[in-house]
């Protein structure tokens, strides 16, 4: 096969390895409650993809979601446990949906994650072009919130999280 043939079919290879959503019904080894850590503020990156779902939501005919601290600080814990694993992944999802049960009231729970995009626009079009994660941002939500954190590289990681109350 040549190259020029086989480079479309890597890059959608690699832009699906890099996002990746999850609900409820991944099941988890251990469910207890996260320690709640304090979330740093917002970053601009992070009002922006905020900014970028719900003008979403909106033009499809859906409420906007409201940020919530909780969210934000359960969303941090796990990006942060992303980049020290320098892993992607929805490793103990269980212990944040309960966290987010206990501590925001939450009735349903999902997720996004993603890495390496360099702008809320990039990463916002990735999860929207992709049917589990355009389900999670499309959901019967009432809030929200996001984590990005740059590695010592200076990649991104992400967590978007949905809940219900």
């Amino acid at each position: 096969m040549k190259v020029s043939t086989m480079l479309p079919i890597l890059a959608i290879t690699a832009l699906l390895s890099l996002t990746s959503c999850s609900t409820e019904s991944i099941p988890d080894n251990n469910a207890d409650a996260l320690n709640l850590q304090q979330a740093p503020p917002a970053k601009i990156i992070e009002i922006e993809i905020l900014e970028r779902i719900n003008e979403h939501r909106i033009s499809i005919g859906l409420n906007a979601l409201q940020n919530h601290d909780v969210i934000k600080s359960v969303a941090f814990t796990h990006t942060d446990y992303m980049i020290e694993a320098d892993n992607v992944s929805h490793d103990n999802f269980f212990q944040r949906k309960s966290s987010l049960e206990a501590h925001a009231n939450a009735t349903k729970v999902s997720e996004n994650v993603a890495y390496a995009f360099s702008s809320a626009e990039s990463v916002v079009n990735a999860w929207i072009n992709s049917d589990g994660h355009r389900a999670n941002i499309e959901g019967d939500y009432t809030d929200f919130d996001i984590s990005a954190e740059k590695d010592e590289e200076g990649d991104w990681y992400f967590t978007n999280i949905f809940i219900k109350r």
